[in-house]
């Protein structure tokens, strides 16, 4: 049996988390293949300049991290890069808390939501680990 390094599976473990994310992102959109609306409520018809900019932002990161967690093992990095899963953990928590309050609530997304969750929280584990592992 191969033993994947804890480098590898935090990896792994971001991967997850963004294919979770854009999935998250296409379900949102399927009922407009049945000619429902996905606008939000209030919304005019024109995106704010800054939103596409947050999204890349959102997604960005952790590809970046995990393209650094390949490359660098240095001490500061696995500190930064355990504040960074934390980060996104408790993100990824009130995401999920205030899908809750989306009407109607979908529950497939909130379903999904935990699941990226919980694999953030292994993602919290791992990275603890790597970075006490100096």
């Amino acid at each position: 049996m191969i033993d994947l390094s804890v480098q590898a599976k935090i990896i792994a473990l971001w991967a997850v988390f963004l294919f979770g994310m854009v999935f998250h992102s296409q379900l949102a959109m399927m009922p407009m293949l049945y000619g429902q609306s996905v606008a939000m409520p209030g919304a005019k018809g024109k995106m704010p300049a800054s939103h596409p900019w947050l999204m890349l932002g959102f997604y960005a990161i952790p590809t970046i991290a995990i393209a650094a967690t390949a490359l660098i093992n240095w001490q500061p990095y696995r500190i930064i890069h355990f504040g960074l899963t934390a980060l996104y953990t408790v993100m990824n928590f009130l995401h999920a808390a205030l899908d809750l309050t989306v009407k109607p609530i979908e529950w497939y997304q909130i379903a999904l939501m935990l699941i990226i969750f919980v694999n953030g929280i292994f993602l919290n584990i791992l990275a603890f680990q790597w970075m006490q592992a100096f």
